[in-house]
């Protein structure tokens, strides 16, 4: 075979060769696509804030919603939200104070990080009494929305009853929070609308519900108020804010916010 010859058969034969392998090709099934994967929020690593504030809002007595986003993200057992001017808590503090025991036993079984309130509410009794001769005075530490250490063995039932004599014992663990009497007639006058910049997400509505004012940015959590005097209040978990109402006369034309320093300024609208 000489050199042209022998070209040409190998050549004819790489055609051949690469028409079967075209034509398995197009007997053979199409591949896979690529499974599609959703996008990444912005937000990655760290975990949905919507997920957190739904774990700490159902951990208050929603136990099936509880076990579904412990399913989903086990780490939501130590998810902790804030409701308005620092007044964080925790999925366990939300089933603690509340004295739901079967969530709070879920959470702890996820890996939530056990706390004097949670121990007092589950009956702990060697637990709280190491905390507070480990730190004499902890049992006046307010829990979310200051919610007392006693309050929370109270709504422990039964199983939290040896807790609820021991802090009665060693007293201290039911602080009264310094509060002035307000009247729902003197109430009223703050009740409105008030205004701090030109979005609908600028508006504060200060209301009067169930015998006390409510502080509510739209969009955004209601705050119960503790009258302090003087026309100022304080958000309940919040003890060292301040909202300070203007009077004039009559009139009610503004309030200001200090966390500790003016924060804003609102005038009341409609």
């Amino acid at each position: 075979m000489d050199v042209w010859t022998r070209r040409t058969f190998l050549g004819v034969a790489s055609l051949a060769g690469a028409g079967a392998l075209a034509a398995r090709a197009a007997d053979a099934p199409a591949p896979s696509p690529e499974p599609t994967l959703p996008l990444v929020p912005d937000i990655f690593p760290t975990q949905s804030p919507d997920l957190a504030r739904e774990m700490v809002g159902v951990s208050h007595g929603n136990a099936a919603r509880v076990k579904e986003l412990l399913k989903l993200h086990p780490t939501l057992a130590n998810a902790t939200w804030d409701w308005g001017f620092g007044d964080w808590e925790s999925a366990l503090g939300a089933a603690s104070h509340v004295g739901n025991r079967e969530i709070a036993e879920a959470l702890l079984a996820s890996g939530a990080r056990a706390s004097i309130f949670s121990a007092t509410m589950l009956g702990q009794l060697a637990v709280v009494k190491a905390f507070v001769e480990a730190s004499p005075g902890v049992q006046g530490t307010p829990g979310p929305h200051g919610i007392t250490l006693l309050a929370h063995a109270r709504n422990g039932g039964e199983k939290a009853k040896p807790v609820l004599d021991y802090l009665t014992s060693v007293g201290g663990a039911d602080p009264v929070p310094a509060a002035v009497e307000l009247t729902p007639e003197g109430a009223q006058r703050y009740v409105g609308s008030y205004r701090f910049g030109p979005r609908d997400a600028d508006r504060i509505e200060i209301t009067f519900e169930k015998g006390g004012l409510r502080f509510t940015r739209t969009g955004m959590s209601a705050r119960n108020l503790v009258h302090r005097g003087e026309h100022a209040f304080s958000p309940v978990g919040a003890p060292v804010v301040r909202i300070r109402f203007t009077v004039t006369g009559d009139a009610v034309p503004e309030l200001a916010v200090f966390d500790p320093d003016v924060v804003l300024r609102a005038r009341r609208v409609g």
